[in-house]
């Protein structure tokens, strides 16, 4: 059947998962160019951006936790 409805969708918080390794990896970079490990930019050494490196780390590991409890629900 083409039309199953009750077949779960496979693609269920890959969006939700997605934004929070996306927000891990910019988070990271952001913290690790506030502590001054990166090259030189307007960012670099900045307490700052370590902070909101950090939070939007947080973020994303909510983000991700949230997108796995989305696809392991949808699943039987």
């Amino acid at each position: 059947m083409v039309n199953n409805e009750t077949e779960p969708p496979r693609l269920k918080g890959w969006l939700t998962m997605s934004l929070g390794l996306l927000a891990i990896v910019l988070g990271g970079v952001w913290t690790l160019q506030g502590l001054d490990y990166l090259g030189d930019g307007l960012m670099s050494g900045q307490t700052v951006w370590v902070v909101v490196g950090g939070v939007l780390i947080a973020v994303g590991l909510v983000l991700v936790i949230l997108g796995m409890r989305r696809r392991s629900s949808g699943q039987h």
